[in-house]
C-alpha cells in the first residue's frame, strides 16, 4: 500500500515538474538563478538568508500568483515543487554489529543508490502567512513509505510587534547551524546525539538587531509516535502526538555584528530513563532532566569563505534507572570551513569531537557518543543545482578492545563519490 501511494506521488510530480520547466521552486517561482540566495546550493549567501528572515518569499511575491478577481486569495500559478536526489558509492571501515549479541554484517563497498528521494515546497499564503515541508520518497535504503520531516505554517508579524510565530515540525538544531544546508555528506554529529533535530512544537522570535531572541516548546518525543486517544470510548478517530505532559523547552540568544555572528543555546527537558543491561537500550521507569548549554560562532570572508563552530554541553541527569545517585554529563563541538573557490568548484572541511568519558565502563550504547573525526569535500557543480562530490573522512579514534558489543567497535573513516542535485 505505501509503496504505491509513493509511486503515484512521483509520478504526479514529475507530471507537474514537466508543466512547471524543472527548475527549483523559489527559482522558477521568482524567475532568479539559484545563486540568487545560494553561495553554493545548498549553503546559503547573505541574500538567501535574509529571504529566509523574510518568510521565505520576495517583495514581489503576489506577482507570481494568477488573478482569481478574489482579493482574499492568492493562489501560486502553479503547485511550488522541487525535488532533492542524493546517490552515492562509499568504502568505509564501518559494519552493522548488534548491541548485545556481537552478531555483524560488514561490507567494505556499499552502493548508496538512491541515498535520498526529498520532495520540498513552500508558497506565501497570505502577507504574514508562509507555509514550507519537505519529505522523504526514500532514505537510506528504506524504500516505500513517505516520511514527512520539516513541515510548518510561519506567521511574520503577531499583532504588529515584529515577533514571529512559526508551528508544527522542525528541527531545533536549526536556530544554530541547520542541517540541510551543510556542504558535507557528514553530519553536524554532536546535534543527533544531544537529540535536539526534529521535534514538533511552536518557536517564537524577535529580531531586536543586532540580537535576535527565539524561544520554543517542543514535544520532546521526536516525531515518530502518536498515540490513540481512547479514554472516552470506543473507536475515537484522533491522535496525542506526546504521550506525557513533560515539554521541552530552549531558546537561543545570538547577535551579528560586522558579519560574526554568535549565539548562546540553552534547553531543559525530560527524558526517559534507561536501563544499563541489554546495553542500555532498554527505557527505565522514571523520567531524567536533560539540560543542554551551547554556545555558537560563524561568519564568512567576501561570502568565498564561510567558517563556523558549535560547543554543547549535555547534562543528562540521573539518566540510569539503577545508578539513580550517578549523574551524566558529556560535550562535544564541531567546526567547519567551506570555501567557494569558483563557480565550479568548493572544497569543504568538517571537524567532529564529542567526550563521552561518564558513559565509559557503563557497557551501553551510550559509550559510543565518543567521536573524533576530520572531513574532506572536494564538490564540483556541473550547473548551479547539479554538484558531484568526493568526499574522505578520517577517524582518530582507536577500536575498542573491552569484551561488550559498545562504543568504538569498528573505526569509522570513509572514502565516498556521488551526485547532489535539485530539480
Amino acid at each position: 500500500m505505501f509503496l504505491r501511494i509513493s509511486v503515484i506521488i512521483t509520478g504526479l510530480i514529475f507530471m507537474l515538474y514537466q508543466q512547471t520547466f524543472a527548475i527549483p521552486a523559489f527559482a522558477r517561482q521568482y524567475k532568479v538563478s539559484c545563486n540568487t540566495c545560494h553561495a553554493a546550493f545548498p549553503r546559503l549567501n547573505s541574500y538567501g538568508e535574509q529571504f529566509v528572515k523574510d518568510n521565505l518569499r520576495m517583495p514581489n511575491w503576489k506577482d507570481t500568483t494568477i488573478n482569481t478577481g478574489d482579493q482574499l486569495l492568492a493562489l501560486p500559478k502553479y503547485v511550488p515543487l522541487s525535488i532533492r536526489a542524493m546517490a552515492y558509492a562509499q568504502v568505509r571501515e564501518g559494519k552493522y554489529i548488534d548491541p548485545v549479541t556481537g552478531d555483524s554484517e560488514k561490507a567494505d563497498t556499499d552502493f548508496q543508490a538512491p541515498y535520498m528521494i526529498k520532495i520540498l515546497s513552500s508558497a506565501p499564503l497570505t502577507d504574514k502567512i508562509s507555509f514550507y515541508f519537505y519529505g522523504i520518497l526514500a532514505e537510506k535504503g528504506e524504500n516505500g513509505k513517505v516520511i514527512v520531516e520539516d513541515a510548518y505554517f510561519r506567521y511574520a508579524d503577531i499583532f504588529y510587534t515584529g515577533i514571529y510565530f512559526m508551528v508544527g515540525q522542525f528541527q531545533i538544531s536549526d536556530l544554530m547551524f541547520p542541517r540541510e544546508l551543510r556542504l558535507t555528506f557528514q553530519d553536524y554529529m554532536i546535534y543527533r546525539m544531544a537529540g535536539i533535530t526534529y521535534d514538533r512544537g511552536i518557536l517564537l522570535g524577535k529580531d531586536l538587531e543586532p540580537v535576535t531572541v527565539e524561544f520554543g516548546l517542543v514535544n520532546g518525543n521526536g516525531i515518530e509516535d502518536n498515540f490513540k486517544i481512547n479514554s472516552p470510548g470506543y473507536q475515537r478517530p484522533d491522535h496525542m502526538f506526546d504521550n506525557d505532559r513533560k515539554k521541552t523547552a530552549f531558546g537561543r540568544i545570538g547577535v551579528d555584528i560586522a558579519g560574526v555572528s554568535a549565539g548562546i543555546f540553552g534547553l531543559y527537558g525530560r527524558q526517559k530513563t534507561r536501563l544499563t543491561s541489554n546495553a542500555g537500550i532498554d527505557s527505565g521507569s522514571r523520567y531524567s532532566d536533560k539540560k543542554i548549554y551551547g554556545f555558537d560562532i560563524s561568519g564568512n570572508i567576501n561570502e568565498k569563505i564561510f567558517w563556523f563552530a558549535q560547543y554543547l554541553y549535555n547534562d543528562w541527569g540521573k539518566f540510569f534507572d539503577d545508578t539513580p545517585n550517578k549523574k551524566y554529563n558529556w560535550w562535544g563541538i564541531f567546526a567547519g570551513v567551506d570555501y567557494i573557490y569558483n563557480d565550479r568548484i568548493v572544497i569543504s572541511s568538517l571537524y567532529n569531537y564529542a567526550d563521552a568519558g561518564d558513559f565509559d565502563g557503563t557497557s551501553t550504547v551510550y559509550e559510543g557518543i565518543n567521536i573524533n573525526t576530520v572531513t574532506f569535500t572536494f564538490s564540483y557543480y556541473f550547473m548551479r543545482n547539479v554538484k558531484g562530490i568526493i568526499e574522505g573522512s578520517y577517524d582518530f579514534l582507536s577500536k575498542d578492545n573491552d569484551a561488550d558489543y559498545v562504543g568504538h567497535e569498528t573505526k569509522e573513516g570513509y572514502i565516498l563519490i556521488g551526485f547532489d542535485a535539485a530539480f
